[in-house]
């Protein structure tokens, strides 16, 4: 806590220093979100480059003085919970002024900014993102709080901790670890007692694009138990770029990767390959939108995709096909095939990619 209060006690003084010199204070911000400032590394996934190029938020124009303002805004109540050792979330920052802040999006904006300015995980800053992620299976854990969680003795479903950083005595007998894209399939397997079939696993699911706490968990299971994760995604491109999140990180986070991604995830199903090898009638697949060949053209272009030769040949499959499935097209051949055979057998036959 005391390198995150000198950390912008620094960004303060540079302010006062300009001030005292007649000059329109700055703050110099990353541009998080540009490729150029992105190198792709193998063991950590998308990085942030040492170098990157910069932008300026300047208090004396008037296009980013009100975000410079909201910025040292944000700093204060960062700095206040930091002395006391309170935590907020994203969204009680938010409502603390929504007039102020207008929007929730701009409050997530400035966090990031100010967690890349400072180079200081997020977390550090007292900052917790609201969670939407489940989890169940095989795991015990204790909660910061001291809350014992013990997902094996049922089937029922916790949410992820909004503190990830503070679970610990994790215990699971899991042999491996399974991501789920979606809700109503995560749900379907569980009525299934998916989980105790095959054997013992962890599920989880960030029901759809995952959140930050659901990928800390997902890199501190990765840590803890250093089993096999795999991911369960629809046959599109919307899903392969989830998994690409979980494995390789995203451009916007890409200066906190080594606390988010887990480079050994493998993409189990559902591949483009699987729908030709279980003749899944054409009628039950849906044709591409001008938005899935954007984005499938955007993701094959991606560093990380020439290093993986087999993924590059099911993107090329989807391409040429222009047709994309979820994983309830699996329900076409019987209604339990995804949980009775299709996982056993890819997991009993290392049928991942």
């Amino acid at each position: 806590s005391s390198e995150v209060l000198e950390a912008i006690e620094n960004v303060i003084q540079g302010v006062l220093q300009s001030l005292a010199q007649k000059k329109a204070p700055v703050l110099t911000v990353a541009n998080r979100a540009d490729w150029r400032n992105i190198e792709f590394k193998d063991s950590v996934g998308l990085q942030m480059i040492p170098g990157c190029t910069t932008k300026q938020i300047r208090s004396d124009c008037p296009q980013s003085a009100r975000r410079f303002a909201l910025m040292l805004k944000i700093l204060s109540m960062i700095y206040k919970m930091v002395q006391s050792n309170t935590y907020a979330t994203k969204r009680d920052i938010y409502y603390s002024d929504t007039l102020l802040f207008g929007s929730q999006s701009v409050v997530d904006q400035i966090i990031n900014d100010i967690s890349c300015m400072l180079k200081i995980p997020r977390r550090s800053l007292h900052v917790l993102s609201t969670t939407k992620g489940f989890v169940a299976g095989n795991l015990s854990y204790t909660e910061e709080d001291g809350t014992k969680v013990n997902c094996t003795c049922s089937a029922t479903v916790f949410t992820v901790p909004s503190n990830v950083q503070g679970i610990k005595n994790l215990t699971s007998h899991a042999k491996f670890i399974l991501i789920v894209e979606k809700d109503a399939t995560f749900q379907r397997l569980l009525d299934d007692n998916f989980f105790d079939k095959v054997s013992p696993c962890i599920m989880i699911t960030g029901r759809g694009i995952p959140d930050l706490n659901t990928r800390l968990l997902v890199k501190k299971l990765w840590d803890s138990f250093q089993i096999p994760i795999f991911t369960l995604m629809d046959a599109d491109p919307h899903g392969v770029e989830i998994m690409c999140i979980y494995k390789y990180g995203s451009v916007s986070m890409s200066f906190e990767a080594h606390h988010l991604t887990v480079p050994s995830v493998k993409w189990l199903g559902l591949l483009p390959s699987d729908l030709e090898r279980l003749n899944i009638c054409k009628d039950a697949l849906i044709p591409f939108t001008k938005q899935d060949e954007n984005k499938l053209a955007s993701i094959q272009k991606r560093p990380y995709i020439a290093c993986q030769p087999l993924w590059k040949k099911e993107l090329e499959i989807m391409a040429a096909s222009k047709l994309k499935a979820e994983i309830q097209v699996l329900t076409s051949v019987s209604s339990d095939y995804l949980s009775r055979v299709y996982l056993p057998n890819k997991l009993q036959f290392g049928g991942w990619l």
